[in-house]
């Protein structure tokens, strides 16, 4: 018995196996819950009002998960994490905010905003911020009446999948012509932004400094279009086209697709796997093409290949439309795991390395 524990642990810094284990499958997410739960309420809740809305729902749900960590493995993550600190220095913590508080008090607030809209990105566009916390359908209802080009410019200031939604509550009959501008955003001048703020102001009483601001472009509107239902996808595209071909082609470009998979390592097919129901899995792999199967089977034991196979064999013949609709929801959920830094995407768009 006790050969067989001292056989556990590892030469390397006495970790035995089974805490090797636990730190191999968790997440970045995870090791920031683990750090956040060690520092105590006040410090915590500190730290989460700094963090957007996505951002707050992946480390509470990471939170709850880590509960079951060893008392081992949660020394690792903190050993780990103080390593990381003592690498760096204290000039850029807080610097965002120390600047505009001396700058305020120099200058004055008016004169501080304007200086300040020029050297801190979108810090003359607060009022854009509470968006990021209302649900979708809010947004949408808010918006329906107001110009393309406003929504436009509101839809690229969201998440990409809540940006998604929002199309969803828009009327059918606007949607193309919003999403070709959301394409054709480069730099909103201050006349938008002002009429935006105006939006704002009404909506909540609040208001902020107008300047130019880069947002939008293709990427943005193919990130959107990532996380939009097939359906309203393939109206949308048809719209689009209708309206500029190239453009629409462009967007298309930048799309990340189920198949573009294949490329992506093995981590994160994994991780992916982990993270999607096995039924949903086999749908959307009825459609793939051979090089993208072989990704998902090839990170399977023998065993698991042949029973999700078999499984895979007996649902028999699927409509194209149930196999769309599956992928598209392993895509949503693979971009939200890009998005909290659990995997790393390689494929088509600016945002893939």
């Amino acid at each position: 018995m006790a050969e067989a524990a001292a056989a556990e642990v590892e030469e390397e810094g006495g970790m035995t196996q089974a805490v090797k284990d636990e730190l191999e499958v968790i997440t970045t997410t995870e090791r920031a819950a683990v750090i956040t739960l060690l520092l105590g309420e006040q410090q915590a809740s500190d730290i989460i009002r700094f963090l957007n809305p996505r951002e707050v729902q992946a480390l509470g749900a990471a939170m709850v998960g880590v509960a079951d960590l060893s008392q081992e493995a949660v020394s690792f993550v903190l050993d780990d994490f103080v390593a990381a600190i003592k690498g760096q220095t204290a000039l850029g913590l807080g610097s965002s905010d120390y600047i505009e508080s001396v700058l305020k008090r120099a200058l004055g607030d008016d004169k501080a905003a304007t200086i300040l809209g020029r050297i801190l990105p979108g810090a003359s566009s607060k009022g854009l911020e509470i968006l990021r916390w209302m649900d979708a359908r809010s947004i949408g209802e808010m918006i329906r009446e107001e110009h393309p080009q406003v929504v436009a410019i509101i839809l690229s200031v969201l998440e990409f999948d809540v940006a998604a939604d929002v199309l969803g509550f828009l009327p059918p009959e606007v949607r193309a012509e919003v999403m070709q501008r959301v394409a054709m955003l480069e730099t909103v001048q201050p006349s938008a932004m002002e009429e935006l703020e105006g939006i704002m102001k009404e909506q909540f009483s609040s208001s902020s400094s107008a300047k130019s601001s880069s947002m939008g472009g293709v990427p943005t509107a193919a990130k959107i279009m990532n996380f939009v239902k097939v359906d309203m996808e393939n109206a949308i595209m048809e719209g689009v086209t209708g309206l500029d071909e190239n453009l629409a082609l462009a967007i298309q470009d930048n799309m990340f697709t189920f198949d573009n998979l294949a490329a992506v390592d093995n981590r994160a097919v994994q991780v992916i796997m982990r993270n999607v129901e096995g039924d949903q899995l086999m749908r959307a792999l009825k459609g793939a093409d051979e090089e993208t199967k072989e990704k998902f089977l090839g990170n399977m034991s023998q065993r698991a290949k042949v029973m999700f196979l078999d499984d895979m064999e007996a649902l028999g013949p699927i409509r194209i439309t149930d196999v769309e609709e599956a992928q598209k929801e392993i895509m949503r959920t693979s971009r939200k795991l890009s998005d909290s830094g659990d995997i790393v995407l390689a494929g088509r768009g600016d945002d893939f390395v």
